[in-house]
C-alpha cells in the first residue's frame, strides 16, 4: 500500500507540474496575441510592478491599523545592591531617637500591560491612509504603464522578426536570380557572346548577394532573440511567429485632436501624476497636523513584587491599574514645523509644473507617432507602385538579356532596383505596423476599433 501510495503521489506531481509549465517550445508558431500573453505573464517589468503593488496594499493596511488601539507589555526584574528602608525619628526623653524600616525588597520585579487609543492627532493619522490609498491607485497605474511597455516591446520584436524574414526571403530570391543569371552569363561567354569582364561583373554580384543573405539570416536569430529576451523563454530558441494577414490602413482618416484627448485620459503616467498631485496636497495638510496637539486615552494595569510573577508584595499593593488622558502638545520648534509645510507646499507647485510639462511632451509623442503612421501608410502605396514596376522591369530585362539585346549590366541593376522596391515595400508594411504599436502607447490603448477615426 505504501509503494501504491508512493506511485500515486508520483504522478500526481508529474500532471500537475506539465499543466503548470509552460506549454511553448521552439516547435510551436506564436500568435502576436500569444506573445503577448506570455509577456505579460513572465516579464520582470511586470512582476516588479505587481510586486510594488502589493507593497502599497500592505502599506495601506499599515495605515489604517494606526486607528485601533494598541497593547503593550513589559517585564523587567531589577536587584538592589541594599534593602531599601526608610529612617523615622520620635522624641524619647531629653533626646531624639530614631528608627529603621524596611520599605522594599532587594529583588523587584514589575510587570506591565498598556493600552493606547489615539483621539486626535491633527489629522495625521486619516491623512496618512488617504495618502496611503492613493499611494495603492499610484501602483496600480504603474502596473498599468509597464503592461503597456512589455505589449509595445512585444509587437515591436514580433513585427521585426516579420521584417527580418521578408528580408531573407528577398536576399534569396535575389541569390537564386543571380545565380541562374550567372549560368546564363557563362554559357554566353563560352559562346563568345560576352566579354569576360561581363561574366566577372555578373560573379561579383553573386558574391554579394550571398554575402547579403547571411546578414540577413544573422538579423533574422538576433530579432528572434529581442523577442525571446521580452518573452522570458531562453534566448536561443528558434521562435516562430505567425504573419500578420494583410492590413487595411486606416491612419489618414485618424483625428489628432480626439487621439490627444484620449491619451489625456488614458495614460497612466499622466493618471498617476494626478493622483501623485492629489497626494501631495494632503502632505501639506499632514506637515500642518503637528500645529494641533495630539489626544490619547491611555489604559494600563500593574503588578510589582518580589516573585516572578509580582504577584507577592511586603510593602504595598501587588497590583494596581490607571486610565490617562493624555494631551501633548510642541508648540514651538524654531519654525520648523512651518518650513515643512512650505516645503511640502512647494513641492506641490512644482508637481503641477511636472504635470504641464508631461502633458505638453504627451501632446507632441501622440503627433510624433500618428504621422510617422500616416508617413508608413503613404509609403506603402508608393512602394507597392514601384515594386510592381520594378518587377515588370526585371522581367522584361531579363527576356532582352536572353536574347542577347541588352547588357549583363542592365541585368544586375534591374535586379539591384527590384531589392531595392522590395525591401522598400517590405519596410514600409512593417514601419506602419511598428508605428501603429507605438501610437497604441502614445495614447494608452488600442486606436484601431474605430476610435478617433473620421467617419
Amino acid at each position: 500500500m505504501n509503494r501504491l501510495a508512493a506511485i500515486i503521489m508520483i504522478i500526481y506531481i508529474l500532471i500537475v507540474g506539465s499543466v503548470g509549465a509552460e506549454t511553448f517550445n521552439e516547435n510551436n508558431t506564436l500568435t502576436l496575441d500569444k506573445a503577448i500573453e506570455i509577456a505579460i505573464a513572465n516579464n520582470t517589468l511586470i512582476r516588479e510592478a505587481i510586486e510594488n503593488q502589493k507593497a502599497s496594499v500592505e502599506e495601506e493596511k499599515s495605515a489604517k491599523a494606526d486607528f485601533f488601539p494598541k497593547l503593550s507589555a513589559s517585564y523587567s526584574y531589577t536587584r538592589l545592591k541594599e534593602t531599601p528602608f526608610a529612617i523615622f525619628k520620635s522624641p524619647a526623653g531629653p533626646t531624639f531617637g530614631s528608627a529603621t524600616v524596611d520599605v522594599g525588597d532587594k529583588d523587584r520585579f514589575h510587570w506591565d500591560v498598556t493600552v493606547t487609543q489615539p483621539i486626535f492627532t491633527g489629522f495625521a493619522l486619516s491623512t496618512k491612509h488617504k495618502m496611503a490609498r492613493l499611494g495603492v491607485d499610484i501602483k496600480s497605474m504603474e502596473r498599468k504603464r509597464a503592461v503597456l511597455d512589455v505589449v509595445k516591446q512585444v509587437k515591436v520584436s514580433y513585427f521585426n522578426i516579420l521584417l527580418a524574414k521578408k528580408f531573407l526571403i528577398v536576399t534569396e530570391e535575389a541569390v537564386k536570380h543571380l545565380e541562374s543569371h550567372v549560368n546564363d552569363a557563362e554559357k554566353f561567354y563560352e559562346q563568345g557572346m560576352i566579354p569576360y569582364n561581363d561574366l566577372l561583373r555578373s560573379k561579383v554580384a553573386l558574391a554579394d548577394a550571398r554575402q547579403k543573405r547571411v546578414r540577413a539570416e544573422s538579423n533574422l536569430e538576433i530579432a528572434r532573440s529581442a523577442l525571446n529576451k521580452v518573452l522570458r523563454i531562453g534566448i536561443n530558441k528558434k521562435t516562430g511567429v505567425q504573419d500578420i494577414p494583410d492590413i487595411e490602413p486606416t491612419s489618414l482618416r485618424l483625428d489628432l485632436d480626439y487621439l490627444i484627448e484620449e491619451a489625456m485620459r488614458s495614460r497612466p503616467e499622466l493618471k498617476a501624476l494626478r493622483i501623485a498631485l492629489k497626494n501631495a496636497g494632503y502632505s501639506i495638510k499632514l506637515a500642518r497636523s503637528s500645529y494641533y496637539p495630539e489626544v490619547s486615552l491611555v489604559g494600563s494595569y500593574e503588578q510589582n513584587g518580589e516573585n516572578l510573577r509580582a504577584s507577592k508584595n511586603r510593602f504595598s499593593n501587588s497590583y494596581n491599574a490607571n486610565v490617562m488622558l493624555q494631551f501633548k502638545w510642541t508648540f514651538f520648534e524654531w519654525g520648523k514645523k512651518r518650513a515643512e509645510a512650505k516645503k511640502c507646499y512647494f513641492d506641490k507647485l512644482a508637481l503641477i509644473e511636472k504635470v504641464k510639462g508631461t502633458e505638453d511632451a504627451v501632446k507632441l509623442e501622440v503627433k510624433d507617432a500618428l504621422l510617422d503612421l500616416r508617413v508608413a501608410e503613404k509609403n506603402i502605396h508608393t512602394a507597392e507602385e514601384s515594386l510592381d514596376q520594378a518587377k515588370e522591369n526585371y522581367r522584361i530585362t531579363n527576356l532582352q538579356y536572353q536574347q542577347q539585346i541588352t547588357t549583363s549590366t542592365e541585368v544586375l541593376d534591374a535586379r539591384t532596383f527590384l531589392t531595392q522596391a522590395e525591401t522598400n515595400y517590405y519596410s514600409a508594411l512593417y514601419d506602419y505596423m511598428i508605428s501603429g504599436a507605438e501610437l497604441e502607447r502614445a495614447i494608452g490603448g488600442s486606436w484601431e476599433e474605430n476610435q478617433g477615426v473620421k467617419g
